[in-house]
């Protein structure tokens, strides 16, 4: 099992390209099997979830390539042969729940495994299958797979409220609606950048749709989709997390790709803490200066808030800021389980129920640490960049999941990192 090692002090100066997003990449994935026609995904994550998402799809019986050192995924439907997705692959990766809206709207029934549990929180189906019972679906549970049928052959328009702004419900709704007879509106429907992007792909691919980006999109349902190549939009959460290593080592990292209305909730917070961050033609330049940044308080909040997959990151960097900081995370029930790791490393850090107050001192000290999540394994890497001595960091497989070439992308603005098997 592999561990990661940092030696911090030193500052960052250069520059960080990000990738493309991993849950944009999960979501566009499964929209190949609305169509017979090959759909080709370019700017794609190198990443472990994608290949999970790749060996589910053919599972199904679909194509699914990873070409040019893997940033492009060719894909094809043609021959479905297969409409159960198995416990098996659906239970290393809550997205794989992803495909049951497609295969529903496109072959009228699914067999989908229920996921299982996550370290962070309970993510329920309760809110994809009354969005896909409004559609005209109807779902069963059977020995832990969703047994989804639409009634009469074929999903119908309808009207549909989330009692949140789930992202994955909303991606669902969205891909089955693409095929259902007539019109289908979703209130309260999450405002994603990767609901965007799923919406973008879609419509490329002849499907009829309103208003994503906003609470409430349309859509008009269609007979048929086509084939379409499509760029995946850069990973705000990549983004955010290089964003902070310069913030928290101190010195001056572009990130290359980066856009502001991607993460301006974020942005906002890391001025207020003191970090200067400037558009340029090719990124967001990030900047700490003067000394320690100011204490800050933090709300995680759906999209367009401050996300709760940078709330790991954020308190990494408020250890050492001058003052008391409050987070409150509302999306995950069990989303602090870095702190207890980070007081290790000299964090004070005291966490009541969804708040965490973090007072904090002049430098962290570097310590053996356990990643207990993805997030979570890279906001203790974050935090030796800034820690005294030498840091290490094990579970690291955690880090697979969502962040490509971690220590060739920090290594390269003069991180002291390294990757080894223990």
């Amino acid at each position: 099992m592999d561990s990661i090692v940092v030696n911090g002090g030193g500052e960052l100066h250069g520059t960080i390209p990000i990738a493309g997003a991993k849950n944009a990449c999960l979501a566009l994935m499964p929209a190949t099997l609305l169509s017979e026609e090959p759909l080709t995904l370019t700017n794609a994550p190198r990443l472990s979830d994608i290949k999970t998402m790749t060996l589910l799809l053919q599972s199904l019986g679909a194509e699914a390539t990873a070409l040019q050192d893997g940033q492009v995924l060719a894909m094809s439907s043609h021959d479905i042969n297969n409409l159960t997705a198995d416990y098996e692959i659906v239970r290393k990766m809550r997205a794989s729940n992803l495909v049951l809206g497609p295969l529903l709207a496109r072959f009228g029934r699914a067999v989908v495994s229920l996921p299982g549990g996550c370290a962070i929180g309970a993510r329920p189906m309760d809110m994809h299958i009354s969005a896909l019972e409004a559609l005209g679906a109807k779902i069963d549970l059977k020995d832990g797979y969703l047994h989804a049928e639409a009634m009469g052959g074929a999903l119908k328009g309808g009207t549909h409220e989330l009692g949140f702004a789930s992202v994955g419900a909303t991606e669902n709704f969205l891909m089955a609606a693409t095929l259902a007879k007539g019109t289908s509106v979703l209130k309260n429907a999450a405002r994603e950048p990767e609901i965007v992007d799923l919406a973008q792909c879609l419509r490329k691919m002849g499907a009829q749709i309103e208003g994503e980006g906003t609470s409430t999109i349309t859509i008009e349902g269609v007979d048929r989709l086509h084939g379409a190549t499509h760029q995946v939009v850069t990973d705000r959460i990549e983004l955010g997390t290089y964003m902070l290593a310069p913030a928290i080592a101190g010195g001056e990292v572009e990130c290359l790709g980066g856009r502001l209305d991607l993460v301006q909730a974020f942005v906002d917070k890391l001025e207020e803490a003191g970090i200067e961050v400037t558009e340029t033609p090719t990124g967001l330049k990030v900047a700490r200066r003067n000394g320690r940044v100011k204490a800050v308080d933090v709300r995680t909040e759906p999209f367009p808030g401050f996300p709760t997959d940078l709330q790991a990151q954020m308190m990494a960097l408020l250890c050492t800021a001058d003052g008391v900081s409050h987070l409150e995370e509302t999306i995950f029930e069990n989303r602090f389980m870095h702190a207890p790791e980070l007081m290790r490393m000299g964090a004070q850090i005291e966490v009541h129920g969804g708040t965490a107050t973090v007072t904090g001192v002049e430098r962290l000290k570097g310590a053996p640490v356990m990643a207990t999540d993805l997030r979570a394994s890279v906001s203790l890497i974050l935090a030796g960049l800034a820690a005294e001595g030498e840091t290490v960091v094990s579970r690291v497989y955690h880090l697979d999941r969502g962040y490509e070439h971690v220590v060739r992308k920090l290594s390269g603005v003069g991180a002291n990192i390294k990757r080894v098997k223990v």
